[in-house]
């Protein structure tokens, strides 16, 4: 079974693997994939997703999408399973802190007309879907 989902779905998608995988462990996602989800646990769930469903998830997010940083820290977190798409549209499988905040900054700069709309506009599905495209291809 495949769980995926953008934003509250991406949300759901994880709450419903772990869920599936904490209620029977023998019983295990094939995959769970998410696009700009926001913070769906605490830590202690957070770790229980992370031990049983670390190779199989996959959270995907878009340079300054607003979503994935809401609600606030330290009250819900992510799991982990991190892919960062960069302001170039570059996949990552990490990002240091120092490399992601100049990433960050070069993303808020990138239209000069507008740049707090970055954030809105990396949520898009749309560029989600044309990023993960280049990086396949």
């Amino acid at each position: 079974m495949w769980f995926t989902g953008h934003s509250l779905g991406g949300a759901l998608a994880m709450l419903a693997g772990a869920r599936m995988y904490l209620e029977e462990p023998r019983l295990q996602a094939d995959g769970i994939y998410t696009y700009g989800q926001p913070r769906t646990c605490d830590r202690t769930l957070a770790d229980a997703y992370n031990k049983g469903l670390k190779d199989r998830a996959f959270r995907f997010v878009n340079n300054n999408d607003i979503v994935p940083q809401m609600p606030p820290e330290p009250a819900f977190t992510h799991a982990e399973s991190l892919r960062y798409i960069d302001s170039s549209g570059k996949l990552h499988t990490s990002m240091s802190l120092l490399g992601g905040l100049a990433d960050r900054a070069k993303g808020l700069t990138a239209d000069p007309l507008a740049p707090a709309s970055d954030g809105v506009r990396d949520h898009s599905i749309k560029r989600y879907i044309a990023a993960l495209e280049t990086n396949v291809t």
